[in-house]
């Protein structure tokens, strides 16, 4: 079992939990206000070859069997805000990588590098240059710092040979007066060429986003019977508000459902795929804007049922006020131009929606009983069952057709990770990772 922290990595026997070995770097001295001071979501593999991010954008390459460094390749250079936070995702002989920062004034790309050598192997700027389509956005050198990091890793399908690449929010995160228009491709999922790094189509969820949603949220490929028909899908519940339903062979708009009932920046999605705007954004003074800051739903995962055909995923329901003022961009600090304020009466609440996309209704919806905002994402196993972390430290189980609770367990720390599912010798075990601490689980 390979488990990472920021700028470490851990080798465990999955049967006990002893360390076979550990790799550590010092934290990056000067990184400005980034996740990446304090995060990493995990390792690439690819034979013997063990991938992972560093806190200032580096691509590392460790041997499996000895946590040895076999290369080193700095990856991100240019401006000293771009951190990582993402785990490396290996498609073939190529290690795929993004950034973090987007708050923070650079530009998004996504890069891919031999897995071997460390070679680059292409780079695909998520922010038009001059000159090129969708660059209106960008007048002079804000393409430079326009934001669209890739802070969470894609996904691939290899029938397709295509990757799914979300990216975030454009920079600077409230102020859209100096950067105008749709602000691409911010806010939006990239259909990729993993050989050449090709952009084969985009589609984008909240454009000319004002209010920090990202749609680095994970993107589900799930071949199903949609409306009467076959199809290839790829599912995103967003930051933003709503679930939408892609055809990802070629892009094409199938729905969108609003999911949180706190919600006033849209009145709905149009038959292109579009948001229906109320108008609200932020100002001096302040506006009070739902989702708030942390979005509808965030990085944590998602999961899909082929026993229910029903789509899981948490939900936060929140608001906040929202703040713009012009701000200059300066390396070395962050670009928000203002922030968001939490209010004391605001009252978040979690909860876990199961969703069926056919008939675009929630089959059920499980409350929590915390108002806390941590991170915890869902898997559903072969056996009917979700499991997931609540904001109550909970590892939970629950009946995946009915959401009936199964099982729990109170892990007394914050769960901030995804489980995982993993066998041995036929015996089937369940792993969450809370604070600092692994918890690995098997029936008897």
């Amino acid at each position: 079992m390979l488990v990472t922290a920021a700028n470490h990595a851990f080798a465990l026997d999955a049967r006990t939990g002893r360390t076979a070995w550990h790799y550590e770097r010092p934290d990056t001295e000067g990184l400005i206000d980034d996740a990446s001071r304090h995060l990493n979501r995990g390792v690439g593999l690819w034979h013997t070859r063990v991938y992972m991010l560093t806190d200032n954008a580096h691509l590392l390459c460790l041997d499996v069997r000895s946590g040895h460094l076999l290369w080193d390749v700095a990856y991100a250079t240019g401006n000293r805000n771009y951190g990582a936070t993402s785990a490396p995702l290996v498609v073939k002989d190529k290690v795929i990588v993004g950034t973090s920062g987007g708050d923070d004034g650079v530009r998004g790309f996504v890069a891919a590098y031999d897995a071997l050598t460390g070679k680059e192997a292409w780079r695909s700027w998520t922010i038009p240059g001059p000159g090129e389509f969708g660059s209106s956005s960008w007048p002079g050198k804000m393409y430079l710092r326009g934001g669209g990091t890739t802070w969470m890793p894609g996904t691939y399908d290899p029938e397709l040979n295509t990757l799914f690449w979300g990216t975030s929010n454009p920079a600077p995160d409230f102020d859209g007066a100096v950067r105008p228009g749709d602000d691409l491709y911010t806010d939006c999922v990239l259909a990729l060429d993993p050989d050449t790094g090709k952009l084969k189509w985009y589609f984008q969820f909240t454009p000319h986003d004002l209010f920090d949603y990202d749609a680095t949220e994970t993107a589900v490929l799930i071949d199903a019977i949609y409306k009467g028909e076959a199809r290839k899908l790829l599912v995103e519940a967003n930051r933003n508000g709503f679930i939408y339903i892609l055809d990802r062979t070629n892009g094409k708009f199938l729905s969108a459902v609003r999911f949180a009932e706190k919600l006033n920046w849209a009145k709905g999605i149009d038959a292109q795929g579009r948001p229906i705007r109320t108008g609200v954004q932020p100002t001096a003074e302040g506006t009070r804007i739902c989702p708030g800051f942390a979005g509808a739903t965030n990085w944590y995962a998602p999961s899909y049922s082929e026993l229910t055909h029903l789509f899981y995923f948490k939900v936060l329901e929140d608001c906040g006020t929202f703040f713009r003022k012009p701000q200059e961009f300066v390396e070395g600090q962050t670009y928000y131009s203002t922030g968001v304020k939490h209010d004391p009466g605001e009252h978040p609440q979690k909860l876990l929606l199961a969703y069926d996309f056919n008939t675009e209704t929630f089959a059920w919806k499980y409350p929590q009983v915390s108002t806390g905002f941590s991170s915890g994402g869902t898997m559903t196993t072969a056996g009917g069952v979700v499991f997931f972390a609540d904001d109550a430290h909970f590892f939970e189980a629950v009946e995946a057709q009915s959401g009936k609770p199964l099982w729990h367990f109170n892990t007394g720390q914050s769960i901030d990770a995804s489980p995982m599912s993993y066998a041995i010798n036929g015996k089937q075990y369940v792993a969450i990772a809370a604070g600092s601490d692994i918890f690995s689980f098997a029936l008897p």
